[in-house]
């Protein structure tokens, strides 16, 4: 970098790529290439490389083997190393000058983030499970509520991979040097985060939403509606001004080509239609079909985990469509109804952002409909209808406190009576007004409120039902109110955006599964991913305790680097008392090969006070046995109306 930064690539080139030079797609991401994610690149780029790209792996400044720190994420920094990397990319000797993007998750989040910023090689991106909005649709806030599912373990995790140190094998003698700088300055993370809990310009930075016009870069935009992040390509897809496709697919936060739920599809063929298109000028034809391609997905009776979700694909040539019609029905029942949710309301919430893990899925409904109040209504149809974009529910209410949120469900309760989640939605009362301020309630008095759903395709059967369930409480998603709330409802609506069903030529098939033979990866001892409900009704604690699958213990084959890694986390809460609510996360990570082993181990935890919010975090690292280095950090963030 033009700062004497130095950043760690790896590239994978066509053989004749110096005498017949071609694009480079740039994937740009701080998850370690050289071990923990060097089995997932092997996928890609080869194959990229084997169609006549060049294939290229960056890691962040502050990862992997890169110099520097990490300081947050999607600084300036960051997107002004993107520019430098871009630049240099172009003028290589292998390199025709144009160049895309390519990532999921934070690669895609900077792809779009760097397109704003119009390097001129930059010619088009694919952006997949990423947002457009950081604060609106991220790992830290939902509806303006402090996502108590992800933000602290997100920081647990964040904190880990970047305290680890670079590999002496790619930076030679100088690695531990710059593990112990790393350790040293290496933020909290959190602290950046909690300390925003509005939709201030810290979010506003980084989110493309504000101005969709800086973007000239034709976009692809790629999700499924099991991840977190599917929000956004409706969006995108209607406000981009330039050259923009949307795919949404029933998978979760992985690739199409092997994401649960399935179908999988060939996506890395998708990929190479939408790249010859734009960095090679080949009329591929992709931007003749639709503008937006959807997964509608069938009603299964609820489950933890779907491996298939079986459905069909329907595509819209505009979007948003002129075929949506929105479907206004009246919550049925007798009001005004009062509510006042238990703390543990949410138990059966499931994954906030689903990897395809077992227990990712929300079960079965009627228990959580239990603690909520719930407006079913008569089956709507004889015939069954399709749901398509984004459910609303509009509520006259009034709060017992001045600080409350309110979560909406909208299931398919089938003839057994089995509760299917379609979709859900959350907002904190005292943002009502907007994400940038705040306004406290006044006990007793209404207001007419909106709850706008998370994006969804789906079919309601005839003869399911449809049930809206509101409560005041929704652990560990919405980090509870500093007091229990009662919520009384006065009158409320369901506003549907239904597609209606047409006949219309079946979308051309994308084709089987394709991907590079990975690297040899010989997993010692695996930890798959496990969720566990406990209730102690001799304490009333309720508690969640989820073990994320980062990998186990297992060894690059070639390489001969041993990796073991492990991600813990806690939730826990007592009914009737908001104030118990505690997040807890371990996590490890090992690093070995011969005579080097180096581990880094954290330990997080998050509570609550009426007034502030209170993070304790632990920074251990130790080569072999011995302990080399420690750190602690003891925060507190004034609640700002959450």
């Amino acid at each position: 970098m033009s700062d004497g930064t130095r950043l760690a690539a790896r590239i994978w080139l066509p053989e004749d790529a110096e005498q017949d030079p071609v694009p480079a797609i740039l994937e740009y991401i701080p998850y370690r290439k050289g071990d923990a994610f060097a089995k997932r690149d092997s996928y890609h780029h080869p194959y990229f490389a084997g169609y006549g790209y060049a294939g290229v792996r960056v890691d962040l400044r502050g990862s992997g083997d890169s110099d520097g720190i990490l300081l947050d994420e999607y600084l300036t920094q960051e997107q002004d190393d993107a520019l430098e990397v871009i630049a240099w990319l172009a003028e290589q000797p292998w390199c025709s000058g144009t160049v895309g993007m390519f990532g999921i998750s934070w690669g895609g989040f900077n792809g779009l983030q760097v397109a704003a910023r119009r390097p001129p090689a930059l010619k088009a991106v694919i952006s997949m499970c990423a947002s457009d909005d950081r604060y609106a649709d991220d790992v830290h806030y939902v509806g303006g509520c402090v996502l108590g599912v992800d933000m602290l373990p997100w920081a647990a995790t964040m904190l880990t991979l970047c305290a680890q140190p670079p590999d002496p094998a790619a930076v030679g003698d100088g690695w531990r040097e710059t593990w112990f700088r790393r350790m040293e300055e290496t933020p909290s993370y959190i602290e950046a985060w909690l300390g925003h809990q509005r939709r201030d310009d810290y979010w506003r930075h980084g989110s493309v939403c504000e101005d969709y016009s800086q973007i000239e870069a034709a976009v692809y935009a790629v999700g499924g509606w099991a991840d977190g992040y599917s929000n956004a390509i409706p969006r995108l897809v209607a406000g981009l001004p330039g050259p923009r496709k949307g795919l949404i697919g029933p998978w979760s936060h992985a690739f199409p080509q092997d994401g649960q739920p399935g179908p999988s599809i060939g996506f890395l063929q998708e990929c190479l239609r939408w790249w010859d298109q734009w960095l090679k000028g080949i009329d591929t034809g992709i931007m003749d079909e639709p503008v937006l391609r959807a997964w509608i997905q069938e009603a299964l009776p609820p489950a933890d985990h779907y491996a298939e979700r079986p459905g069909r694909w329907v595509t819209e040539a505009q979007w948003p469509s002129r075929s949506i019609e929105v479907r206004e029905l009246d919550l049925p029942g007798v009001f005004p109804l009062t509510h006042r949710s238990v703390e543990s309301t949410g138990a059966d919430a499931g994954a906030w952002c689903a990897d395809g893990g077992q227990g990712d899925w929300p079960p079965d409904q009627r228990a959580e409909d239990a603690r909520s109040a719930e407006f079913t209504f008569p089956a709507l149809d004889e015939q069954p209808f399709d749901i398509l974009g984004f459910p609303e529910v509009e509520l006259t209410l009034e709060s017992d406190r001045p600080a409350a949120l309110v979560a909406v469900r909208l299931c398919s309760v089938a003839p057994d009576g089995s509760s299917l989640l379609i979709t859900r939605g959350v907002l904190n009362l005292t943002h009502r007004e907007g994400h940038d301020k705040v306004e406290p309630l006044e006990p007793g008095r209404l207001y007419d409120v909106t709850v706008r759903l998370d994006a969804i395709g789906h079919v309601v059967p005839a003869g399911h039902r449809l049930r809206v369930s509101v409560s005041s409480a929704y652990w560990p998603w919405a980090w509870p109110s500093p007091e229990p709330v009662t919520l009384t409802i006065q009158d409320g609506r369901l506003r549907l955006p239904v597609r209606p069903r047409r006949d219309e030529p079946e979308p051309p098939s994308f084709g089987p599964p394709e991907w590079a033979e990975p690297l040899k990866v010989e997993v010692i001892q695996p930890a798959p991913t496990s969720r566990e409900l406990r209730h102690d009704p001799a304490t009333g604690v309720h508690e969640t305790v989820f073990e994320w699958d980062v990998g186990g213990r297992r060894r690059l084959a070639e390489a001969r680097t041993e990796m073991d890694d492990s991600s813990v986390t806690s939730y826990r809460i007592v009914d009737g008392d908001p104030l118990s609510a505690i997040v807890e996360s371990r996590c490890s990570s090992t690093l070995a090969r011969d005579s080097w082993n180096a581990r880094v181990d954290t330990h997080h935890r998050m509570s609550s006070t009426a007034t502030e919010f209170l993070v304790e975090q632990r920074l251990e690292a130790y080569e072999g046995d011995e302990q080399v280095y420690s750190r602690t950090w003891e925060l507190s963030f004034p609640r700002d109306g959450v």
